[in-house]
């Protein structure tokens, strides 16, 4: 299929130019950093988010437990599919890297000879970060504002066109938030059911969540609410 940018009169490969440019300014330890960030370092950032995420779910239990867990558990999910479904966009396309076709690009990461659109790393970080909202919205903007930065990385390093990004993007957010309602069905029920799990049950709500919730069901037991209210009354 015809290359999506052939010159650099069209504004994707300017806009290219321009950012990719910043890495020439730039200090050797800067980009060096760059390549890093770009290419491991906010994928690791992101797992880290999510299991973040997780674990404050369940040491605050409740009722919504199971439903958020399961939200979580598609967040990885979301970003599997998601990649699958690139492969045959990325098939279809067949646009070559930034700089098998334009000359002057400081490439910082070197061994790229697949396809460019769309870009898998935009799609991945993006595809968490919109599962991440669904889940939690706090996380979850802290997880799309680096999947941002993700897709600025890899224009800033040579190895992508600012619409590879842009495609991943909505990739990664098409696949996180229309598949959403489906795999909630699917998971929900399945994390419901490791929460009543005697040994896999931590992993839904945590020991001092499921103290407290065995707590308000023993007769004469008091809640901490229960106790705040009646010491004000006193």
């Amino acid at each position: 299929m015809a290359v999506l940018a052939e010159s650099g009169s069209n504004p994707d490969v300017g806009l290219l130019y321009d950012i990719n440019g910043l890495a020439k300014d730039a200090p050797h330890w800067f980009d060096r950093t760059m390549e890093f960030v770009g290419e491991y370092g906010l994928l690791l950032a992101m797992v880290l988010l999510v299991l973040w995420c997780w674990w404050t779910v369940r040491r605050r239990g409740g009722e919504d437990a199971a439903p958020s867990v399961a939200a979580l558990v598609w967040v990885p999910l979301a970003a599997g599919i998601a990649v699958l479904v690139n492969v045959p966009i990325r098939g279809f396309v067949e646009r070559p890297r930034p700089f098998v076709q334009h000359q002057g690009l400081d490439v910082l990461v070197s061994g790229k000879t697949d396809y460019s659109f769309v870009s898998d790393h935009a799609t991945i970080t993006m595809a968490l970060g919109v599962g991440l909202f669904v889940a939690h919205r706090r996380f979850g903007l802290v997880g799309i504002g680096l999947a941002l930065l993700e897709g600025f990385c890899r224009v800033f390093m040579g190895v992508h066109y600012p619409t590879d990004v842009v495609g991943g993007f909505a990739l990664g957010t098409a696949v996180a938030l229309l598949l959403s309602p489906l795999a909630m069905a699917l998971l929900t029920p399945l994390m419901r059911a490791v929460e009543r799990s005697p040994r896999a049950g931590w992993l839904v709500r945590g020991r001092a969540a499921e103290s407290g919730r065995h707590d308000a069901l023993l007769p004469g037991v008091r809640t901490s609410a229960e106790s705040e209210e009646r010491d004000l009354a006193a």
